[in-house]
């Protein structure tokens, strides 16, 4: 008789260290009620414009189903590289310093496999994406965790930089404008940042996914800094900007180099984006500006509106500058992120994600995403009125 399996002593030991995403718990948690206002999705309401999805579809009944080169269809580089020219005036090779992937997640993945030796530090400004930390251990590094201030608005400052920084550290990675607060970074900001990646001769890798979603001042982007372009490994997409996440495309830029390492990555995990989806892509840089723009203006006055709401509740909230998130205080009233989130989901239907979920630095906190419809918002402030009232 054959010795019985245990799978469980397969499983690699990095795995027992990496919780599930918080975010999806609350969705599980949530699946099954009824009358339920979710502000907990990180996805815009809105449906992608038609003139994407009849690119896509006029694509399709021409039989362009194929595979594409490991880097992307040229033509959609060649695009982004336009567009980072015109708009914040850094210039990209199409041919050698951007990468085509599925999402900005597959970006992150690689880029930080493509840099991380084993035992390499990697500095995460949080409260963060949640996959940051989990992305940084799944390749061998060492997640370092500089946790951000309410009352900095969390904004990465250049001494709490210089002071996590260390013989080992390879990379720093930022995200504004940050989910899940909102918060961003101006130019003077990030010039004292760069100024202390230089000095040190570290790396950044900079999540710009929300770039499109700056209130009040348009968004920096780090690479046009000076000396910043091939310091920096830039990551965006065209899920937020444009209402795109189902098509899971986003792109990475660097020096040829590093993009050639991250390259070698997705050759041989991903080989390439979906054909569809990077004609999508190509047809929302050359024509996508005006819905793009008209969905930014909704988004600003839903954040008017939920802001204003949630401070007049009690819930203290700093107005957030950019993305689609607030990220309000729920401390005075006693509870937890994660007793307020549950309570309020059991009592009043209203999903939110607690802040703690987002790094320590989270906790005290909830994460409200405000790309829901203006009626829903309303509603949802009624309803989260009625349950800290009944505290």
């Amino acid at each position: 008789m054959r010795k019985a399996c245990t799978p469980s002593k397969f499983v690699a030991d990095v795995m027992n260290k990496v919780p599930p995403s918080g975010i999806r718990r609350y969705f599980d948690l949530a699946s099954g009620l009824e009358d339920v206002i979710s502000l907990g999705v990180g996805e815009p309401d809105y449906v992608t414009p038609w003139h994407i999805r009849e690119a896509c579809i006029h694509s399709l009944e021409c039989g362009e189903t194929s595979y594409t080169s490991n880097y992307g269809l040229v033509e959609l580089r060649e695009e982004l590289a336009d567009h980072y020219a015109s708009k914040y005036g850094v210039n990209y090779n199409p041919n050698s310093e951007i990468l085509v992937t599925s999402g900005v997640s597959e970006a992150l993945d690689v880029a930080i496999r493509a840099i991380t030796n084993p035992g390499d530090e990697i500095i995460v400004v949080q409260p963060s994406y949640v996959a940051y930390v989990p992305s940084i251990m799944f390749a061998g590094g060492v997640p370092v965790i500089i946790s951000t201030k309410l009352e900095n608005n969390f904004k990465l400052t250049a001494e709490e930089l210089e002071a996590a920084i260390t013989p080992k550290t390879k990379a720093v990675l930022i995200n504004y404008p940050n989910n899940p607060t909102g918060a961003t970074m101006g130019k003077a900001d990030l010039e004292a940042i760069a100024d202390v990646v230089c000095e040190h001769d570290i790396m950044v890798i900079s999540d710009e996914v929300y770039d499109c979603l700056t209130y009040n001042g348009g968004h920096t982007c780090f690479s046009s800094l000076e000396g910043m372009r091939d310091r920096t490994i830039l990551l965006n997409g065209f899920s937020k900007a444009y209402a795109m996440t189902g098509f899971r495309l986003a792109y990475a830029m660097a020096s040829p180099k590093i993009i050639s390492a991250m390259m070698l990555i997705h050759q041989y995990s991903m080989l390439c984006a979906p054909i569809t989806a990077q004609i999508g892509a190509i047809e929302a840089l050359k024509n996508g500006k005006h819905e793009m723009e008209k969905m930014v203006r909704d988004y600003d006055r839903r954040r008017h509106l939920i802001v204003s709401g949630l401070n007049k509740i009690g819930l203290k909230c700093f107005e957030p500058k950019g993305a689609f998130y607030v990220f309000p205080s729920v401390r005075d009233t006693g509870l937890s992120s994660e007793e307020f989130a549950e309570r309020l989901m059991n009592e009043q239907k209203v999903v939110t994600i607690p802040g703690n979920v987002f790094g320590e630095a989270g906790t005290g906190f909830l994460r409200c995403s405000y790309a829901t419809s203006r009626e829903e918002i309303e509603e949802a402030l009624v309803r989260i009125e009625a349950f800290v009232n009944g505290l």
